[in-house]
Parts: C-alpha cells; sequence; structure tokens
C-alpha cells in the first residue's frame, strides 16, 4: 500500500469520470498533511491494503489512516476533510453523533443512484 507513517492514502475509481472529478477537486486544494493517492482501477493488487480486494474498494470511498486501519463512507470522507483546513469543520461535525449514523445513511442513499449518476458523467461499463 502506497504511503508513509503520516499519510493518510485515499483509495479512488480512477476509471469513473464522477469520481475523478471529486477527486481532482481536492487534489487541488491545499491540506496541511501527507495524502497519498491511489487509483484503484489501475493499480497492481499488491497495492491494494491487506484484506481488502478491489470490487470492495470500487464500491465505496475507502481511506487508510496514518495507523493503518482502513475505514469506508463517512468516516473516510471525515478523515480526509480533517486534512484540509477549509474543511475541517465539517470533518469534525461529522463525527459528532447522531451525524455518523445520519450520514451513513444518506450515503447508503447515495450509493442506489451512483450508477446513474456515473452514467450521466460519461462513465463506460468499467464502472461499477
Amino acid at each position: 500500500m502506497a504511503g508513509n507513517d503520516s499519510a493518510l492514502t485515499v483509495f479512488y475509481d480512477g476509471a469513473c469520470p464522477l469520481c475523478r472529478r471529486e477527486i481532482g477537486w481536492y487534489r487541488r486544494r491545499r491540506n496541511d498533511g501527507r495524502i497519498d493517492w491511489l487509483d484503484v482501477s489501475q493499480c497492481a493488487d499488491e497495492a491494494l491494503p491487506q484484506g481488502l480486494d478491489r470490487p470492495t474498494l470500487l464500491a465505496r470511498f475507502h481511506v487508510a489512516l496514518p495507523d493503518g486501519r482502513v475505514v469506508s463512507g463517512p468516516p473516510a470522507f471525515a478523515a480526509l476533510w480533517l486534512r484540509y483546513p477549509g474543511l475541517r469543520w465539517a470533518g469534525w461535525l461529522a463525527r459528532i453523533p447522531p451525524l455518523p449514523l445520519l450520514l451513513e445513511g444518506g450515503y447508503r442513499l447515495f450509493l442506489r443512484f451512483r450508477p446513474r449518476l456515473q452514467r450521466l458523467a460519461g462513465c463506460r461499463e468499467t464502472c461499477e
């Protein structure tokens, strides 16, 4: 897996225009910590975190924390937001109960519509 002890590793689907657009937005902004970006659609299997396969990583947003734990969905977004001075407030807010449960419900609803959004964004059959 890419990274070092202080890095956050973001796993994303580089084959999907919708995902690329979102990751591009983050990459263009200043952050206060090291962030490694790993395109799961093109990386070698050896670069994937132990215990997680490519379809699992492509199904939800995942981030490897500096301590090696991998989180997905809203906790992954919160971890990423905490690295950006302008978004830090959202990262802290997303961790206050009951918001994690509400955000998870909203994220699962979004995932149901994600294939349609990907098609609208120009994603081909490689985006699942």
